[in-house]
């Protein structure tokens, strides 16, 4: 478990209420197969694994659309908001930048909070553990 998970639920018990987790999905869309490249080498330079190192990173994972060759997902999940604004300001966004202009990738970006009330009862029946 990440420092960063046992702080939020330190400050769940401490102050009876979650910090809620933030979820990033950003689709890049290119042609001729550059958003597998970006990822790839975002792979291959260690980017990903830094940003995964750092403080409130929850997950940070690529996924290829089976229907769209052209667009790669990436799920972005950070503890905070401030962990979000401090990852923002590392020298390593510029890489990300130069990187994503390299490729020429176009962004799609939806920004999900986490339902600090968990799933329903009710759909719970829908879902096998």
């Amino acid at each position: 478990m990440k420092v960063s998970s046992v702080i939020a639920f330190i400050m769940t018990i401490l102050i009876g209420e979650s910090a809620m987790a933030i979820t990033v999905n950003i689709y890049y869309t290119g042609e001729n197969g550059n958003a597998r490249k970006f990822a790839e080498e975002m792979e291959q330079s260690g980017t990903i694994a830094a940003i995964r190192a750092e403080e409130g990173n929850i997950k940070y994972e690529y996924f290829y659309p089976k229907n769209d060759p052209e667009t790669i997902l990436l799920i972005d999940s950070w503890d905070s908001q401030e962990a979000i604004d401090k990852h923002h300001a590392t020298p390593m966004m510029d890489n990300i930048t130069e990187l994503r202009n390299k490729y020429n990738l176009h962004m799609k970006v939806e920004r999900y909070i986490e339902d600090t009330n968990g799933i329903p009862e009710k759909d719970k029946n829908f879902i096998k553990n």
